[in-house]
C-alpha cells in the first residue's frame, strides 16, 4: 500500500465503511421480493390446499423461475439463490416429517444460533460487525486495537441480534402451535421488513458519528529548551 492510499485510509471513518457494506447486502427491492416469493408461495397453497407436496413444489418452483429469470438477465444471483437454498432445506424438513409446520423450523434453528453467535462475539469483544471493518482495511484483526471501533462495532452487532431474537421469540410458540398461516406471516413480516427497520437503525447510529478508521499517531514530545535558548532533555523530578 503506498504512503496516499495509507492516509486515505486513515482518514476514513468507520461509518463511511460500514455503510458502505450495508449497501451491498441489502440487495434493493427486487432482492428483498426474491427472499419472500418462495415463503408467500408456500403459506398461500397450503391454505388453500392443505397440500403439502404441492406447497414444497411450487415454492421451490418460483424459486427456480426467479433463478431463470437473473441468468437470462445475466444480472446478480445471489439473493435469489440465497432464497432457494433456503426453501430447500426448509422442503427437506417438512417432507421428512409429513408436517407443513417444520418448513419454518431450519429459520427458527438458524435465527437461535445466530443471536447466539452473535451475542458471544459482543461478550468476548470481537463483534461481528468488527469483520466488516477488517474487510475494507485489509487487516482482519487490526481494528480491535481502537477502543471506539470496537464499543461502535459492539453496538452495531446489537442491532443484529435483535431481529434474530424477535424471529425467535414469535415464531417459536406458533410452530409448537402448528399455526401454519400465522408462521408464514409472521416470517415474512418479520423477515426483510424487520431486517431493513435494524439497517435503518444502523445508518442512523452511523450518521451521528464519525470514528476513525485508525487512532491518530501520538504527537512527538516537544523539546525541553535549556537556559541558554537550546533544545535539551526534559530535567528529572528532583533536579
Amino acid at each position: 500500500m503506498t504512503e496516499a492510499a495509507a492516509d486515505e485510509q486513515a482518514r476514513q471513518t468507520v461509518e463511511a465503511a460500514v455503510r458502505t457494506q450495508l449497501s451491498k447486502a441489502l440487495g434493493g427491492l427486487r432482492g428483498t421480493a426474491e427472499s419472500a416469493v418462495p415463503t408467500v408461495a408456500f403459506t398461500l397453497t397450503w391454505l388453500l390446499a392443505h397440500d403439502l407436496r404441492l406447497a414444497v413444489g411450487l415454492s421451490v418452483g418460483s424459486a427456480v423461475l426467479l433463478l431463470a429469470v437473473r441468468l437470462a438477465q445475466r444480472s446478480t444471483t445471489q439473493f435469489v439463490l440465497n432464497s432457494l437454498f433456503g426453501i430447500g432445506i426448509a422442503a427437506f424438513f417438512a417432507l421428512r416429517s409429513g408436517k407443513a409446520e417444520d418448513a419454518f423450523l431450519p429459520g427458527i434453528l438458524y435465527n437461535a444460533g445466530y443471536s447466539v453467535a452473535m451475542i458471544f462475539s459482543i461478550v468476548v469483544r470481537w463483534p461481528v460487525v468488527g469483520f466488516i471493518i477488517g474487510s475494507v482495511t485489509g487487516d482482519p484483526t487490526a481494528w480491535r486495537e481502537n477502543p471506539a471501533v470496537v464499543r461502535l462495532c459492539s453496538r452495531l452487532t446489537w442491532l443484529l441480534v435483535l431481529p434474530c431474537v424477535l424471529r425467535v421469540l414469535v415464531q417459536y410458540p406458533l410452530y409448537l402451535a402448528g399455526q401454519v398461516g400465522w408462521l408464514g406471516t409472521a416470517k415474512i413480516a418479520l423477515g426483510w421488513p424487520l431486517q431493513l427497520a435494524s439497517f435503518a437503525a444502523m445508518v442512523w447510529v452511523l450518521t451521528r458519528g464519525r470514528t476513525p478508521m485508525q487512532e491518530p499517531p501520538a504527537a512527538p514530545a516537544a523539546p525541553v529548551e535549556d537556559g541558554d535558548g537550546e533544545p535539551g532533555a526534559r530535567p528529572a523530578p528532583g533536579e
